[in-house]
């Protein structure tokens, strides 16, 4: 068993969801999940097969994020794992939908951080162990750090 540590290679501005689901109609559906959810969404995914020809099966509405996406799941290459690449979107726009894709299992990362996958190989399979999502905390915050917050939701239009 050998383990290894993925790096997402994304622009910054670029958001992401990293999942795992379970069958070949998975592509179809995440895509009529997003693009109900925001009809305009520009996005790219990839889904790793895991039986049959175990190809990576990929769409989208914007091909620099769906070829970006297929690139980072090529190097994660665990069994029936999703990634979906955002832009101007956040994944809190579409993360339900996400969720309630029948064949979705499991919602590793939702984020802009920067995202290393933690992956386990044995044998001729892979497999999705965890994320490293951005960087550790650097301290608890204070009243002006929850002004801050506060604003921000206000500004960004999720709060009033």
């Amino acid at each position: 068993m050998e383990i290894h540590i993925i790096e997402i290679e994304k622009p910054p501005e670029i958001n992401l969801i990293l999942g795992q689901a379970h069958f070949i109609k998975t592509v179809e559906d995440l895509y009529e999940a997003i693009v109900n959810s925001v009809p305009q969404a520009k996005f790219g995914l990839a889904f790793c097969e895991s039986s049959g020809p175990a190809l990576i099966r990929h769409v989208g509405t914007d091909m620099e994020l769906e070829d970006l996406a297929v690139k980072n799941i090529q190097k994660i290459s665990a069994g029936h794992s999703f990634l979906i690449f955002l832009r101007n979107l956040y994944p809190i726009n579409i993360l339900n939908a996400i969720k309630n894709v029948p064949e979705v299992v499991n919602i590793f990362a939702a984020t802009a951080n920067p995202l290393k996958v933690v992956v386990v190989e044995e044998g001729d399979g892979r497999g999705i162990i965890g994320v490293i999502d951005g960087v550790k905390p650097k301290g608890v915050e204070e009243d002006k750090d929850i002004a801050y917050r506060k604003e921000f939701l206000r500004k960004i239009g999720y709060k009033f």
